[in-house]
C-alpha cells in the first residue's frame, strides 16, 4: 500500500477507529484446535445418531442386545463391551460381551456370570454412571476371574426400560486414555435410546408369540392313521407378525381313504386368517361328502366359496392316498394353483411331481379341474407345503424348491420329525409363512 492508499484509508476510517490486531502464531492454534473440537463432537453426535437409528431397526431382542453392545464399543473406542442383564432379585442372569466371549472364564459349573460383589454389583446397587480410571486400585475392585481378560479402566451406565433398571452396559479399556466425560454423556445418550429398543423388542417378541399362538389354534391336530406317520409344522414368517392363511389338514374320509389337504389364503391380517378357517371348514364337509375326485372336491368348494364370500382367492391342494395291491398307496390329487407334492422314496431320490396345477380359486369357479395320480411305494415320504418354504425374494422359487428336494433326499432314513425340522432350518430368514404335512407310508 503506497501513501496514497494509505491516506485515502485513513480518510474514510472513523475517529478513533483502531485496526483490529493480527492473530498470532498462538491464537490460530486455539482457533484450530477449537474447530477440530467442534469437528470431533459433530462426528460423535453423527456416530450416536447413527446408533440409535441401527438400535432402533432391530427388533429381535438378542440382535437388540448385540447391536447396543457393538455400537458402544465402537462410540468411545473401547476394547471391551457388555451388557448383564438382571433378574429381579438383582442377580445377573446373561451377559453379552463385545471383544471377548462370555465363555473364556469358567468357574466349576461352566460359563460363569458375574456375582455382583464388585464394581459390577457397585452400579447393580447404586444405578448411575460410574467411571473408574484405574480398577486395580478403586477399592470395591474384585479381580477377574480365572479366563477372564485383565482391563483397567470402567465406563458403566444403567438401562432403564419403563424406568426399571434391566441391566448395565460397561464399556473397558479406552484405546489411547481414560474414559472421559464426554464418553460418559454419549454412553448415557446411548442407553437411553436402547431401552426404548429393548421395550420394543420385548413387545414385538409377545405380539409375534401371541400370532402365533392364535394362529397354531386355527390348526388341526392330526389323526393316527395305520400304515401312515404324520408331523405336520406351522412356521411363521420372521417378519413383522402377521397372522397368515396358510393351512395344512389331514381327515380320514367314510371310504377309509385319508384325505390331505394344503392350501394359502392370498394376503395377511385378520381378514386372511378369517377366510382361511372358513374355506379349511368348508373344504373339510365336501371332502367327507363328495369323497372323490379331488378334482369334483375342488370345484363344488370354489362354486360354494364364489355364492357365499365372492370368491376369496386361495391356491389349494387336496389329495388322497388309496390303498394299492403292491402294499403302497395310490396318490390321486388335484391342485387349485397350489405348489405340486414332494416325493421322497427310499432309495433317497426326492423330486416334485408337477403335473397342471389349475388356477386358484376364486379366479373361475366353471373351469375343469384335472386330477392326477402317482404310485407310492412303502417307505416313500410324501412332502406337502406353501409356498413360504421355497420362495425368497432375492431367489428364483425353482432354487427353492430344488434345495427343498435335496433337504428331503439326504434326510430319507431320518426320522420325519428330523426331516421336517431340516425343512425349516433356514439359513436366511422366512419371508412368508410356511404350513408343511408330512406322510410317511410304513409297513404297519
Amino acid at each position: 500500500m503506497n501513501a496514497d492508499d494509505q491516506g485515502r484509508e485513513a480518510a474514510h476510517r472513523p475517529a478513533g477507529a483502531r485496526l483490529p490486531p493480527l492473530l498470532g502464531v498462538d491464537d490460530l492454534d486455539q482457533l484450530q484446535a477449537g474447530l477440530r473440537q467442534i469437528a470431533h463432537a459433530h462426528d460423535r453426535m453423527r456416530a450416536l445418531l447413527g446408533a440409535v437409528v441401527t438400535i432402533s431397526g432391530a427388533l429381535e431382542l438378542d440382535v437388540v442386545l448385540r447391536t447396543i453392545t457393538e455400537s458402544a464399543r465402537t462410540l468411545v473406542t473401547a476394547r471391551y463391551a457388555a451388557i448383564g442383564i438382571l433378574g429381579e432379585d438383582h442377580e445377573f442372569t446373561s451377559l453379552i460381551t463385545s471383544g471377548f466371549g462370555a465363555d473364556q472364564f469358567r468357574g466349576p459349573g461352566g460359563a460363569q456370570l458375574p456375582h455382583g460383589t464388585g464394581l459390577l454389583g457397585e452400579l447393580v446397587r447404586h444405578p448411575g454412571p460410574l467411571r473408574v480410571d484405574d480398577l486395580a486400585r478403586h477399592p470395591r475392585s474384585a479381580g477377574f476371574p480365572e479366563g477372564h481378560p485383565v482391563m483397567t479402566s470402567l465406563l458403566g451406565v444403567p438401562i432403564r426400560v419403563r424406568g426399571t433398571v434391566y441391566g448395565n452396559l460397561y464399556l473397558a479399556d479406552k484405546e489411547g486414555g481414560s474414559f472421559t466425560e464426554d464418553d460418559e454423556d454419549i454412553v448415557t445418550a446411548l442407553a437411553g435410546a436402547a431401552g426404548v429398543a429393548i421395550e420394543n423388542a420385548r413387545l414385538f417378541e409377545r405380539l409375534r408369540q401371541a400370532t402365533e399362538d392364535f394362529q397354531r389354534r386355527l390348526l388341526p391336530d392330526l389323526p393316527r392313521l395305520p400304515g401312515l406317520e404324520l408331523r405336520s409344522r406351522y412356521q411363521p414368517s420372521t417378519d413383522a407378525p402377521r397372522i397368515g392363511g396358510d393351512w395344512y389338514d389331514l381327515i380320514h374320509l367314510p371310504d377309509q381313504v385319508p384325505c390331505l389337504m394344503v392350501g394359502d389364503v392370498m394376503g395377511h391380517g385378520l381378514e386372511a386368517a378369517t377366510v382361511m378357517s372358513q374355506i379349511s371348514n368348508m373344504l373339510r364337509v365336501i371332502a367327507f361328502d363328495e369323497q372323490e375326485p379331488p378334482s369334483r372336491i375342488l370345484r363344488r368348494l370354489d362354486s360354494v366359496l364364489h355364492q357365499l364370500h365372492g370368491g376369496p382367492l386361495a391356491t389349494v391342494l387336496v389329495a388322497r392316498l388309496e390303498p394299492a395291491a403292491d402294499g403302497g398307496r395310490l396318490l390321486r390329487w388335484s391342485s387349485a394353483g397350489h405348489l405340486p407334492p414332494l416325493l421322497v422314496t427310499p432309495d433317497h431320490r426326492a423330486r416334485y411331481l408337477h403335473a397342471d396345477t389349475g388356477l386358484p380359486l376364486g379366479v373361475d369357479p366353471g373351469l375343469p379341474r384335472p386330477d392326477h395320480e402317482q404310485a407310492i411305494p412303502v417307505g416313500s415320504t410324501l412332502l406337502l407345503h406353501t409356498d413360504g418354504l421355497v420362495e425368497h425374494p432375492a431367489h428364483p422359487i425353482d432354487e427353492g424348491m430344488d434345495r427343498a428336494a435335496h433337504i428331503a433326499a439326504t434326510h430319507t432314513t431320518r426320522p420325519l420329525d428330523h426331516l421336517c425340522d431340516a425343512l425349516l432350518a433356514h439359513e436366511q430368514a422366512l419371508h412368508d409363512d410356511v404350513a408343511l404335512l408330512a406322510a410317511r407310508l410304513t409297513n404297519g
